[in-house]
């Protein structure tokens, strides 16, 4: 009755606290996931849940079945990278080119855990701020970008990795503190702080502002810090992802508030040339980053591997 699908799907109600939220994350429907775990307690005659509005907490049973649970998994995941080594020589390299520049909050565990995992691979990043990322892995400068993918998809992998909502930023007396939601004519008249990257690649600009006709000028800094330095300092406003200012907002040291009716939101791809052949550990550097991410980043949403 027990199987590796039913571990996983255990694993990721632990991790998420949420059935529709680990439905997202084993790829299933919430129905089809609930019916899952109903079986399982059929199956045993016990209960592995109490549910309440706060999500879902395991009983004995169900804390006995999640040890069981990342006992197996991390036994069966070593297995595979074991015989992923065995086929072939891995040692290698891993260039990263960031996109999104806010990455770097949760990339550094993502690549502890993968250095831990495939010791033998060199991990490096590609630093600073790049017009074209994708030009990088063209040249051989890079082995993989973690951004938006690109428009043509063809000899690409591309990997989906997860959806998050941006935030409009501000200092804690700005104008519109009072505001629930910001729309575009809110910030006429501010200057936007962003990046130093090009105006088709910031999200605020290309989703919201232009389609209104409103222009805004424009501040860079390079450090996601500095960004909500100049914020606070009444310098101007900013548009950042929420998992990259939640801790500045939970300090009070700004206000964030959502983009519209239904937020902004972007979505985030890992993307490397094919054939993966001579880099057999990319995928696992895939599940990392989806695994680490939806464990420790508060409200984004996983993407379905079959994403295109």
């Amino acid at each position: 009755m027990l199987d590796l699908r039913h571990l996983r799907s255990l694993i990721a109600i632990a991790e998420s606290g949420k059935l529709a939220t680990a439905a997202e994350r084993v790829h299933l429907s919430q129905s089809a996931l609930s019916h899952q775990i109903k079986a399982l307690e059929a199956h045993y005659e016990v209960v592995l849940f109490e549910r309440s509005k706060q999500g879902m907490r395991f009983t004995a049973a169900g804390d006995r079945l999640l040890a069981l649970a990342r006992a197996v998994l991390a036994q069966v995941n070593d297995a595979e990278r074991d015989l992923i080594r065995l086929k072939g020589d891995t040692r290698g390299e891993l260039r990263i080119v960031l996109e999104c520049h806010t990455c770097f909050d949760w990339l550094m565990p993502v690549m502890d855990e993968f250095r831990r995992r495939w010791p033998e691979v060199e991990v490096d990043l590609v630093a600073g701020f790049h017009a074209d990322p994708m030009a990088l892995l063209n040249d051989h400068r890079a082995d993989v970008v973690i951004g938006t993918p690109p428009k043509a998809k063809r000899g690409w992998f591309i990997a989906p990795l997860f959806r998050f909502e941006i935030l409009a930023v501000m200092a804690n007396e700005h104008r519109l503190r009072n505001k629930r939601r910001i729309e575009a004519a809110d910030l006429a008249g501010e200057t936007l702080i962003t990046y130093p990257v090009p105006e088709q690649r910031i999200d605020l600009i290309r989703e919201v502002l232009k389609p209104a006709g409103i222009h805004l000028p424009r501040r860079t800094a390079e450090l996601t810090i500095a960004v909500l330095q100049l914020v606070a300092s009444r310098r101007g406003v900013a548009a950042l992802p929420n998992w990259g200012v939640k801790s500045y907002v939970d300090h009070d040291y700004v206000l964030a508030k959502r983009i519209g009716a239904k937020g902004l939101w972007s979505e985030l791809y890992a993307i490397a040339p094919k054939p993966l052949s001579a880099k057999p550990y990319l995928t696992d550097f895939v599940q990392i980053v989806r695994d680490i991410c939806a464990a420790s980043l508060d409200e984004i949403q996983l993407l379905p591997m079959d994403t295109p």
